[in-house]
């Protein structure tokens, strides 16, 4: 870069940046990104030094346009569906238990309505986590016993929970 190039470059900065910089963050609600967007508006008029000819229209109209257009192509890029950086991190969701707890009592008081048979099986294959196999070795029966009372036993449960008011979300 040369000295003129440098004395060109200062001068935009120092005539056009901060309103350039407020006008992209009107536009994007992001105070980094507009940096950058900035940036590269200033590059571009660096680049192109025949777009800031008077004879050819306002310096700052031209690059209030080449930032608009930055922001409007990042915003139909890819770059944008990614995630993105903020300066400030999002509030800590604070975790309520008394609906976890009151889902756990309402499925124990719909278990109660199963037979035996079911919830054993229940018990071996979802909250032991046991394949079929297992649960057929562990309850002493075939593993086709077990696939067909687990059917029935989530059917039952099921309409045991209906019978209760849960409804399916």
């Amino acid at each position: 870069m040369t000295g003129a190039d440098e004395d060109l470059v200062r001068a935009l900065h120092d005539e056009h940046a901060g309103a350039l910089w407020a006008y992209v963050v009107s536009l994007t609600g992001d105070r980094v990104n507009a940096h950058d967007v900035v940036q590269e508006t200033l590059l571009r008029a660096w680049r192109h030094p025949e777009s800031l000819d008077p004879a050819r229209g306002s310096t700052r109209a031209w690059l209030f346009t080449v930032a608009r257009r930055l922001v409007i192509d990042d915003w139909r890029s890819a770059r944008n569906r990614r995630e993105s950086v903020h300066a400030d991190l999002p509030e800590r969701a604070v975790l309520d238990e008394s609906e976890q707890v009151l889902q756990q009592w309402v499925l124990a008081q719909a278990l109660t309505r199963l037979s035996g048979e079911h919830r054993a099986v229940l018990r071996e294959c979802y909250f032991a986590g046991r394949s079929v196999a297992d649960a057929a070795r562990s309850l002493g029966i075939p593993p086709g016993t077990v696939k067909s009372r687990t059917h029935y036993a989530l059917m039952n449960l099921r309409l045991a929970l209906q019978e209760m008011g849960v409804t399916h979300r």
